[in-house]
């Protein structure tokens, strides 16, 4: 309701459990370091506990993002189950083939037996991971013990991963339970975030949401942080009801009091304010609602242009919805505005239908190359360039720095695509059609899904991951982006090149200043960063300083 308001791409307090959101203190990092630990370990057990809301589902999300190529994972999100519906659930998930209404234990632990054994033959790993595993029942986790151990005279067939509240570990410290707590061989607690990490936090998830405007301001974080005790869902929620406040009060950001009554209506204090909120919410919505039919009207009946003027007025409307008062707004900044286009159209004169063929065309022109036609990313690879296709915010475009196709909607919800040349601190420039256009960033927030396609360059000979002890080209290559990109040395020559921990190292470093998570992994992610950080000789997004 309040994304417009403020300029944001999507919602950014959202209790999802988005890895693009997960704020990587360092608790966080060692619990996912714990669980790449399990991932690549010899068998076992590995347990993650934490507070309600501390984040484990969503550190787990990210360790489903890096696992290896080589790995089977079976993840089971609720673990109320009997025994037999537990190994039901494993070999359907792991693609296991067993007998058509079966019930018997052994049939199921033969099968997985079976399974791990070829599985261990072909070089495969298998994990299974358990989400709310302080919900499995004592014979459960039994049959969870047995099954580990299927093995070999070297390792283990099967990690198992559980992720539960504080009262798995109570459970797994019973007597009973001993010999399986002795077969845990890494645990790590996820504790609440720390006031200085709060403030951080907020920030971050802002700016992955597209915004970098301060809209809680930094007297309130300590507040915050006692209102929700450093549990990251309900700053998410607090935050979440606090925007709608502000957003209903007509306020450019959060303030003492709208925290306060934010917080009231989270834990169910008794006020005497929300009807009064809720009628004006009512009262927005109707005059909202009102001022977009006026709007639609008004433009289906203007000839299309390639840059609108904007009227003072609608000027001012445009920047209040981005959260700054017209009246408040200096002279020259006004001037500037009135070039802005307040919302962007398909021109009408260009069929929609070929909206994709056309921004992909802009793209590959603004790398200077020319477009043949078919599908951007086949293109793209007999162009000597690389296709990333994600869904993200403005501060992740911004960190790129490369031109990108993104998707976009109308007021009546038709979907097209532009392509993004040019962004600023206040708009971004735009072909759309094959007309280029400028539009305040509030706008290209009310528009734009979130999905985006960059292209970007690294040699033929890097693949699109540099594996630890790896040597070669792409290790020199790698070694030479992070010296040149972070003032290190002179690399080694192509042929001593290695992927050693003192490069890892380096990895982690790069990965940590630039908002990736620092596993010291060379994925997909890290590759894309070190193209925009090193390959000056690709076109840019954002204007140099003092362009015009």
């Amino acid at each position: 309701m309040y994304l417009n308001f403020f300029g944001f791409a999507e919602a950014p307090f959202s209790i999802a459990p988005d890895p693009r959101y997960l704020y990587m203190t360092r608790s966080h990092q060692e619990a996912l370091a714990h669980l790449l630990y399990g991932v690549n370990g010899d068998g076992g057990f590995v347990l993650l506990t934490g507070e309600v809301g501390a984040g484990k589902t969503t550190v787990c999300r990210c360790l489903l993002e890096q696992i290896p190529e080589t790995c089977d994972v079976a993840y089971i999100f609720n673990p109320r189950l009997t025994v037999e519906e537990l190994l039901s659930t494993i070999c359907t998930e792991l693609g296991i083939a067993y007998p058509a209404g079966n019930t018997s234990i052994k049939v199921f632990v033969d099968s997985i037996n079976a399974h791990l054994l070829d599985a261990n033959a072909r070089g495969r790993h298998t994990v299974l991971i358990i989400d709310e595993a302080q919900n499995l029942s004592a014979d459960v986790l039994e049959q969870m013990r047995l099954l580990t151990n299927l093995e070999t005279n070297q390792r283990k067939l099967l990690q198992i991963i559980l992720l539960g509240q504080p009262e798995l570990a109570q459970m797994l410290e019973r007597p009973a339970m001993r010999q399986l707590a002795q077969r845990i061989v890494a645990r790590y607690h996820l504790g609440p975030l720390g006031k200085p990490e709060v403030a951080a936090y907020v920030r971050h998830r802002l700016e992955v949401a597209g915004t970098e405007r301060q809209l809680f301001p930094e007297a309130l974080m300590g507040r915050l942080y006692r209102l929700s005790q450093g549990v990251p869902r309900v700053i998410n929620v607090i935050c979440d009801r606090a925007l709608l406040g502000a957003y209903v009060q007509g306020k450019e950001r959060v303030d003492a009091a709208t925290l306060a009554q934010a917080a009231r209506e989270v834990f169910g204090r008794k006020t005497s304010r929300p009807r009064g909120l809720l009628r004006a919410l009512t009262a927005i919505l109707v005059v909202t609602a009102g001022g977009a039919m006026a709007l639609v009207v008004y433009q289906r009946d203007q000839p299309s242009i390639r840059e609108p003027a904007v009227s003072p007025a609608a000027s001012g409307k445009a920047r209040a919805s981005a959260g700054a008062p017209a009246a408040a707004a200096p002279a020259r900044s006004a001037e500037r505005d009135a070039a802005l286009a307040a919302t962007m159209a398909w021109p009408a004169n260009v069929p929609r239908a070929r909206s994709r063929e056309l921004a992909q065309a802009a793209l590959v022109r603004a790398w200077g190359l020319d477009y043949g036609g078919g599908d951007l990313c086949r293109q793209a690879e007999g162009l000597g360039l690389r296709c990333r296709s994600a869904r993200g915010g403005l501060a992740e475009l911004r960190e790129l720095n490369r031109p990108a196709l993104i998707s976009l909607r109308d007021e009546q919800g038709a979907e097209w695509q532009a392509t993004l040349t040019g962004l600023d601190d206040q708009s971004a420039t735009l072909v759309v059609g094959g007309e280029t256009v400028r539009v305040a960033l509030s706008a290209l927030a009310a528009q734009w899904s979130g999905h985006y396609v960059v292209l970007w360059r690294v040699p033929p000979q890097v693949q699109e991951t540099i594996q630890f002890g790896q040597r070669g080209p792409a290790v020199a290559w790698l070694d030479a982006q992070l010296a040149d990109g972070q003032g290190g040395g002179k690399p080694p020559a192509g042929g001593d090149a290695v992927f050693d921990e003192t490069l890892r190292r380096r990895v982690k470093q790069f990965q940590l200043a630039h908002g990736l998570i620092p596993d010291g992994i060379v994925g997909l992610q890290t590759l894309v960063r070190l193209s925009a950080v090193s390959d000056r000789t690709a076109p840019k997004l954002l204007r140099e300083r003092g362009a015009r």
